[in-house]
């Protein structure tokens, strides 16, 4: 099923029994050449393709105005699709229980919309399922990743977590215990020679490993941790970040960037516009096609109008506020 919505397509797909929906984002009229290359976003668990504050919804839009044909869909039980969701998600998510679904939906994208290959853009969980499919997708032409997790799931419950990480930054004595615990980690971490962690996901290193020493294009955008300083991590705690570009050694074609000022979702205002940046910046450097340079500079152009536009707003919604408040601008 099909569905046209002015710059945009509703559509279903049949895949691994259940029938998943999702929206296509048309390029721009004249911007596709020869290099019809796709790329298939893939949100954060639970959330549905348009992602935390609709960020998917916009970063598709500027890279079909790129000229890439751009691909939001909804896995199993999650948004508008059919299907059951597992009791355990990060677990089932973190094992690699979407890799089949997330390389036949490649397979048939690239089918129905006669592409050449697919970029798969996973987020955060995303980003878990589209390493794992990478390898057995002959169609997946390369990966951008967004703070993707390559530690398994905590066992200690999310809201306990959150709770306690709150109390450490806004009390006195549970900021003096939470620097003491990371120097504690930061020993533990020497005596091991700077190893992975028990909790590593090792099945995902193990498979980025594989797709990244055998010279797959890979974007790893990150945004920076809690007391993280000069990009690095924490005190006390494991750089999988170091330890990923080591894995994938020195004739791999990954590249990773920090974001300052981004959150984990990259929902934020300067999240949002980072990936639309450094997407714009990257792809045409791997999947170049005619027009893409120009392409590129006129959309850089936009995305600084907009920005402006939104932080204008932004601040004018804010005026009333600050004026209330007795704070001066």
């Amino acid at each position: 099923m099909i569905q046209k919505i002015e710059s945009r397509e509703l559509f279903t797909l049949d895949c691994q029994g259940g029938t998943l929906c999702g929206t296509y984002h048309v390029p721009a009229q004249g911007l596709v050449g020869s290099n019809r290359t796709g790329i298939l976003l893939l949100s954060g668990f639970p959330m549905p393709r348009a992602a935390h504050g609709d960020a998917a919804v916009r970063w598709a839009t500027s890279f079909a105005q790129l000229g890439y044909p751009s691909f939001r869909v909804d896995l199993p039980g999650v948004g508008d699709s059919r299907g059951n969701v597992p009791a355990e998600l990060l677990q089932y998510t973190s094992a690699g229980g979407y890799e089949r679904v997330t390389a036949e939906l490649v397979e048939q994208i690239v089918a129905r919309y006669e592409l050449a290959g697919v970029v798969i853009l996973g987020q955060c969980a995303g980003s878990i399922s589209a390493i794992f499919a990478a390898p057995i997708s002959e169609k997946c032409r390369g990966l951008i990743l967004i703070d993707p997790p390559f530690n398994l799931p905590p066992a200690v419950r999310p809201t306990v977590k959150r709770a306690l990480f709150h109390w450490t930054t806004k009390s006195r004595i549970g900021g003096l215990l939470s620097n003491v615990y990371d120097q504690v980690k930061k020993l533990s971490l020497q005596l091991r020679k700077n190893a992975p962690p028990e909790n590593a996901n090792f099945p995902l290193l193990k498979r980025w490993r594989h797709i990244a020493s055998a010279g797959l294009p890979i974007l790893l955008l990150t945004a920076p941790e809690p007391k993280a300083s000069d990009n690095k991590p924490r005190a006390g705690k494991f750089d999988y970040i170091q330890h990923v570009l080591d894995l994938a050694g020195s004739r791999s074609r990954v590249e990773a960037r920090v974001v300052s000022g981004a959150n984990h979702a990259f929902s934020n205002p300067l999240g949002k516009s980072a990936i639309r940046e450094h997407v714009a910046e990257w792809m045409p450097k791997f999947f170049p096609f005619e027009r893409s340079v120009k392409a590129a500079q006129t959309f850089t152009q936009d995305v600084q109008l907009q920005d402006e536009a939104e932080f204008s707003n932004h601040q004018s919604i804010l005026a009333p506020v600050d004026a209330a408040l007795g704070v001066k601008s």
